[in-house]
């Protein structure tokens, strides 16, 4: 039986600023870029979210929500150092640590015998050097798979820990809203809810012949993690299945031709960030997208394995012609094949 815990720092990046600056502890503020820039908020602390504001939100309308927030610029240096002395904390504990981005990581604890061998002493003494050692709070969860660590995290945030016990997986998982089951976002949950589904329980007594005709493949996925299973390992190394370049201009671009004036320079953007990933990852397609100006998006792909600037202008005339809409962001980007060792099976021998 798998101990994982999972640690996510809290509102990691308006963390180390009020760890920083206590005086931003009890005002509303956020990470993000500038009202002028067309910015976005990257994170903001417990104090804006009361107010609304939120990740991904443009920062002019976080300022219309809460006009008292403070907007900070990012600080990327900072945080970098933030994310390392977390990881050398991680690493005291565990060689199995699969870190899903700066301040997320799951921890493989099963065979160690620190805190005689207690999952949960260990997320504690994790959260304490956390705390004293860096200067931020993070949330974790205990449990024996992944999908049930990452719930348990959010299960107390912020500054929570939260332990599913071996046997009380069934229990815990039959009450759980289908929003925690990674993958279902609002277009899934809604045909969930058309078919009288909102709680995992309710979606274990559908047949899998069922589900697969409304969700097809990601049916299987959908039953198991609802019964609350999960056998993905904890992955020391994270193979990337895509990149990309995206930005938010200051005013939008007119017309195909203003949209493709600015794709040389994008392209050479990931041009230059392909160049510095390893020689196994190979492209099969590229993708753009386009935001409007009323904020709707499209998004177009194709077969590719040599991307150029020419094959991106293609795709991009092709999204202007879809809305006459000026275009307030334009990205480029690529898809990539899986790396040999996981895409190349053996066929096995029948007999012997």
């Amino acid at each position: 039986m798998k101990k994982i815990i999972h640690c996510d720092a809290d509102c990691f990046f308006a963390a180390v600023e009020m760890r920083d600056d206590p005086s931003l502890r009890h005002v509303p503020m956020a990470i993000g870029g500038s009202v002028e820039r067309r910015g976005v908020i990257s994170t903001c602390n417990y104090e804006a979210r009361r107010f609304g504001v939120h990740s991904a939100m443009a920062s002019w309308q976080a300022l219309k929500l809460c006009p008292s927030l403070v907007l900070l610029p990012h600080n990327m240096e900072k945080y970098r150092q933030a994310s390392s002395a977390l990881k050398s904390i991680f690493s005291d504990y565990s060689e199995i640590i699969e870190m899903v981005s700066v301040d997320e990581a799951y921890l493989d604890v099963t065979d160690t015998d620190l805190c005689r061998g207690s999952a949960t002493l260990i997320a504690r003494e994790i959260r304490n050097r956390v705390r004293s050692e860096i200067g931020i709070t993070v949330s974790a969860g205990v449990a024996t798979n992944k999908f049930l660590a990452k719930v348990a995290s959010e299960w107390h945030k912020p500054d929570g820990l939260y332990v599913i016990k071996p046997g009380d997986e069934k229990a815990f998982v039959d009450n759980l809203p289908i929003k925690y089951i990674h993958g279902v976002g609002k277009v899934t949950a809604a045909k969930l809810a058309r078919l009288g589904i909102s709680h995992c329980q309710e979606l274990q007594q559908k047949s899998l012949a069922e589900l697969a005709c409304h969700f097809g493949s990601f049916a299987v996925r959908l039953k198991a993690l609802s019964q609350g299973i999960d056998d993905r390992p904890v992955n020391t190394t994270r193979i990337r299945k895509s990149l990309s370049v995206e930005h938010t201009f200051t005013a939008d671009l007119a017309g195909r031709d203003s949209c493709l004036s600015q794709t040389g320079w994008l392209c050479g953007e990931l041009m230059a960030r392909l160049k510095k990933l390893p020689a196994f990852y190979q492209v099969k397609k590229i993708q753009v997208k386009l935001k409007f100006a009323n904020f709707s998006q499209t998004t177009l792909e194709k077969p590719c394995d040599t991307p150029t600037v020419a094959c991106f202008s293609d795709l991009i005339a092709e999204g202007t012609a879809r809305n006459p809409l000026p275009v307030r962001l334009l990205g480029v980007g690529v898809q990539f094949m899986p790396p040999p060792s996981l895409s190349m099976v053996e066929q096995l021998r029948l007999f012997a």
